[in-house]
């Protein structure tokens, strides 16, 4: 049974859907992840891909997202990894603005500046 109309207007893609990460734009893949993480200087790890998982879960779930709001939403769902400190070193370039390109999303306005904590 289709869980959503993007599933009931593309049948085939659900099959072909990575169940780990149900909530990936429909051009996105692992691949196109890894080669995203590597023009980025990154090497992913099971910590960037579950970050990736919550970017797209998170995107997916508000319309025009607030890169403030995403930034504390990543802080909170992180909190007992060490937050915003440990997604740092994993996303160097920021959470938001490098999570978002390595996850195949647009990351929202704002979100690329560097006074919002974008280091790169």
């Amino acid at each position: 049974m289709a869980s959503s109309m993007r599933d009931v207007m593309n049948p085939n893609l659900a099959a072909e859907r990575d169940p780990h990460f149900p909530h990936a734009p429909d051009d996105w893949s692992r691949a196109t992840a890894e080669a995203a993480a590597s023009a980025e200087g990154l090497e992913m790890t099971d910590d960037h891909w579950q970050t990736v998982a919550a970017l797209q879960e998170y995107m997916s779930k508000h319309e025009e997202p607030n890169a403030r709001e995403l930034h504390d939403a990543l802080d909170e769902k992180f909190h007992a990894s060490g937050g915003l400190k440990h997604l740092y070193k994993l996303f160097p370039g920021g959470p938001v603005a490098q999570g978002c390109r390595v996850a195949g999303l647009e990351a929202p306005a704002g979100a690329s500046d560097a006074s919002f904590g974008s280091v790169q």
